[in-house]
């Protein structure tokens, strides 16, 4: 699951990069947040649910 959260912000950030430039540093916390959910998942491992 975090992967997917974390493709999505990876995705949300790069639509916003691209076509808002002008929020400047609030598109790049999007990327920050997808970092952390990318390294939280590979952290936490597979679940075995």
């Amino acid at each position: 699951m975090l992967l997917w959260i974390a493709v999505i912000l990876f995705v949300l950030w790069l639509l916003g990069f691209i076509a808002l430039p002008s929020l400047g540093w609030v598109v790049h916390i999007l990327i920050v947040l997808a970092i952390i959910a990318l390294i939280f998942h590979f952290v936490r491992g597979r679940s075995t649910v």
